[in-house]
């Protein structure tokens, strides 16, 4: 399976994650909304500019930008 990033994860679909590599306070928060490994993940919406997509975390709908998201690697769930 391909490595993919948590901003490869098409509208509508879910995925796990894997691991967080970011570093510093970004990983914090990252960990402290819930996106630690084995968490379910779905992408919800995306912003017309594309640089920033919501995501349905633990029941909590979270805005990530891609530059953010870039930095956490997912599974996809097979349908």
């Amino acid at each position: 399976m391909n490595e993919m990033n948590l901003c490869d994860v098409p509208l509508g679909k879910k995925a796990i994650v894997e691991k967080v590599i970011s570093s510093g306070s970004i990983k914090r928060r990252l960990l402290d909304i819930g996106l630690t490994p084995g968490t379910v993940v779905e992408s919800v919406f995306s912003n017309p500019g594309g640089n920033l997509t919501a995501y349905m975390i633990r029941g909590a709908l979270i805005a990530i930008r891609d530059n953010d998201s870039k930095n956490i690697l997912i599974r996809e769930i097979e349908s």
